[in-house]
This record gives C-alpha cells, sequence and structure tokens, in this order.
C-alpha cells in the first residue's frame, strides 16, 4: 500500500508544479490575477501621458483679456443660463449644454428655437483646444459663443437685441468689467433688433446703422462672448477611476494596493493603447488631439453630409471675431494656430474634430449628428473601418474579437468622473 501510494503522490507533485509554473508565465504576460497587471516601461509613459495629472495649466488666451478674470466668469455663468438671450425667451447656452449631463445634452441634434443638425458637445476641458466646434470654424471659445446667439435654429436673436439686454440687466456687471457701455436712448440709431442675421428686417436696420455704431455693438457683443468663455474655462475635466489607476502604479508598472480595475478593463485598456490605433487620436489627458479626421461616419439621414473641416477653415478666415479681427485683443503675432493652420489636404473634406472621451459613458449619442446610440455602436464602427462618401477615409479595420471589443468598450467607462 505504501509503495503504491508514494508515486502517485511524487506525480500530483509534479502535476502542481507545472500548474503554477503556467501561472508564473502567465502572470509575467498578462498581470496578475484579480485586475492587476504589469506594463513595461514604455506602456506605463503612455497611461502616465493620458492621466489628468499630465494636464498642465489652462493655456491664456491673449484674444481675451477677461479670459481668467473671475468676475467676468460670474458674469458669464449668469448669461449662460440666462434665457432672455433668445429670440422667444426660453432658449439659454444650457439648453444644449446641461451640467448633468457634462455640458452635452443627451440628443443627437441640439434643440434651440429650431433644430440643429449637429450633436451638441462637451464644453468640458474644451478651453484646452485651439479650435471649437465639430468643423473648427472658431479659434476661441468667446467667438464660438457668439455664433449659436443669433443662429435662428439655436438663440435666434441678433446682436443689437442682446446689447440692449446688457444694457438693461446687467449694466453695472457689465461696465466693471469691460467699461461704459455706448448710449443706446436713440433707438433709430441703435435699433432693438439689428444684425447681420438671416432676419430680413434685422439685416436691413443693421446696414442702416452707422459704421462707427455698429463698431459699439460689436464690441458690447464681442464681451458678451468673453464672458461667457470666461465661464466656459472654468469647467474642467475631474478626476476618473482610470487616473486613480494610472496612479496606483508603481514605476515598475504594478499596481500598489487594492485592485481598481477589472481584468475585462485592464484588457480593454491594453487594446485602447495598442491593438485599436485609438492613441491616433485620441491621445493626451483629455483623450484627444484637438485636430480633424476623416473616420467614414455616415452622414444623418435626411440631412446633407456635412463638409466638415474644410467649411471650417473657409469660416474661421472670413470671421471678423478671430484671432487677427478687430476684436481681439491678441496682438497678431501671437494668432500661431489661425496663421498657420492647415488650409488643404486629404483630411479637410469630411474632417471633424476628435471628441474628447472624458465622460464619454455619460455623452451619447455619438458622432457629429448623434449617428451612433451607443458606445458598443461606436467600437463596431471602428472596427469594421467603414466607407466614406466623401473625402478621405483614414479608417483601417482593427479586426477586434467580439470579446476584445467588450473590453475596449468596458475600458471607455473607466473615463467617468468620480
Amino acid at each position: 500500500m505504501i509503495s503504491n501510494h508514494r508515486p502517485r503522490q511524487a506525480k500530483l507533485n509534479i502535476g502542481l508544479v507545472v500548474g503554477l509554473a503556467l501561472s508564473v508565465l502567465t502572470a509575467c504576460a498578462f498581470g496578475p490575477i484579480g485586475g492587476g497587471a504589469t506594463w513595461s516601461a514604455e506602456e506605463l509613459a503612455v497611461l502616465r501621458s493620458l492621466s489628468l495629472d499630465a494636464l498642465g495649466p489652462l493655456p491664456p488666451d491673449l484674444s481675451n483679456r477677461m479670459a481668467d478674470d473671475p468676475v467676468a466668469a460670474a458674469l458669464g455663468e449668469r448669461i449662460f443660463f440666462d434665457t432672455r438671450f433668445s429670440g422667444n425667451g426660453a432658449v439659454s447656452c444650457a439648453s444644449c449644454h446641461m451640467p448633468e449631463l457634462h455640458f452635452t445634452d443627451g440628443r443627437p441634434f441640439g434643440v434651440g428655437m429650431g433644430v440643429i443638425p449637429l450633436n451638441a458637445m462637451s464644453l468640458v476641458g474644451a478651453s484646452y483646444s485651439p479650435w471649437q466646434t465639430w468643423d473648427g470654424k472658431n479659434d476661441s471659445q468667446w467667438a464660438q459663443a457668439l455664433i449659436p446667439l443669433e443662429n435662428p435654429l439655436e438663440h435666434g436673436g441678433n446682436r443689437t437685441r442682446f446689447v440692449h439686454i446688457v444694457a438693461e440687466h446687467y449694466a453695472a456687471e457689465y461696465e466693471a468689467i469691460f467699461g461704459g457701455l455706448p448710449d443706446l436712448a436713440d433707438k433709430q440709431r441703435f435699433p432693438l433688433n439689428a444684425g447681420p442675421v438671416d432676419n430680413v428686417s434685422a439685416a436691413i436696420a443693421w446696414e442702416n446703422m452707422a459704421p462707427d455704431d455698429r463698431d459699439a455693438v460689436n464690441r458690447v457683443f464681442a464681451n458678451i462672448g468673453k464672458a461667457l468663455a470666461a465661464y466656459e474655462r472654468t469647467l474642467l475635466p475631474k478626476p476618473a477611476r482610470f487616473d486613480r489607476y494610472v496612479a496606483s502604479l508603481d514605476d515598475n508598472g504594478r499596481v500598489q494596493g487594492e485592485p481598481i480595475l477589472s481584468a475585462d478593463e485592464i484588457a480593454g485598456l491594453r487594446i485602447f493603447i495598442d491593438k485599436g490605433n485609438c492613441l491616433n487620436c485620441h491621445n493626451g489627458p483629455r483623450f484627444t488631439n484637438d485636430s480633424f479626421h476623416n473616420t467614414a461616419v455616415p452622414g444623418a439621414p435626411g440631412y446633407p453630409l456635412q463638409r466638415g473641416r474644410i467649411d471650417g477653415v473657409m469660416r474661421v478666415q472670413r470671421d471678423i471675431f478671430n484671432c487677427l479681427g478687430a476684436y481681439s485683443d491678441a496682438p497678431p503675432e501671437a494668432c500661431v494656430e489661425l496663421r498657420f493652420m492647415v488650409t488643404e489636404g486629404d483630411t479637410l473634406l469630411g474632417g471633424m474634430k476628435t471628441p474628447t472621451l472624458r465622460n464619454v459613458a455619460e455623452t451619447a449619442p455619438y458622432m457629429h449628428t448623434g449617428q451612433f446610440a451607443t458606445l458598443a455602436d461606436v467600437v463596431e464602427h471602428y472596427n469594421g473601418g467603414g466607407y466614406t462618401v466623401q473625402g478621405h477615409n483614414e479608417l483601417e479595420p482593427l479586426g477586434l474579437t467580439e470579446e476584445e471589443a467588450q473590453q475596449l468598450e468596458a475600458f471607455l467607462y473607466t473615463l467617468t468622473e468620480e
């Protein structure tokens, strides 16, 4: 009995040794069991570059001398939520940029006085970007803030209307920041409704104004945008579970303390920085390169195709409120982005701005016209490659398995601020 027992015990021990050896090899290759991981020095550098700890201070906006003035920001916040700044008294900036939805609105299209066939981009961290909106038609947040005010589908107003509202309701706050308002008492000189807008009577009234009076209105109008931008510069990204995970890694790429990400989330992170090619566009601590790409996203059914960056370039060049314009506070040499922007090339037609992935799990639907309802839809599109009907498609099929696609999606949920 004894002699028969010992060989079986020896065989069992050999099996345990082999099993333990395989476990060690697996841990070395894929990380410890239980949601841990081991990252190479190169991978660790990439992860740290994506963490909010790598996000530097806001770059100055020299075109807006009040960009970082807290008093201007307070005025901008009041205007942001004030529905009087609309043609029907019912629309504010917050109608499409809701704080509870990370300053998006949860709809495929924005809804103001009409339906705007574009998805509302998040304002969180947008102050870091040199270009605003999907096609980059504005080179500052203050210039961008002026566009919806006069768009008939958004706020549906005009610039003398808004200047009169400031004079009636915000005169003291405005003058404390920007100096004196023009005397608007003469309604022949300063009509209640005038501006270079689609409304015929308002457009005619604007053309009939003296050039100096139009300039005075433009300056107040620009300052409204500058106050709004000062507020929007306070909307900064907050740490997410991903950031806590990166902070938990020691210099050898090993997690210290309790696991923060699950095994699937870590696998998705590996795909994100490697096989998924996501870093080509979604890099840096805001997970965006602030550039423009044509990734064969289909158009919204029933609406004309958005031409993207090619139109944005033309519009920002013509904008009287751009960095080089008369209402900018910047010296010409400071307008580097505008002076040296790319104005031709394959990526312009159909190219759309890379959105941030911060809070992406809570800012559906996705793409410039909300074409995709879920993150799974987005991953499926990028995995398949797609076909574009305009411009040059930059997208290559990823070849992810179903499990890998699910893991990549799982990782994206770790970018929601805590």
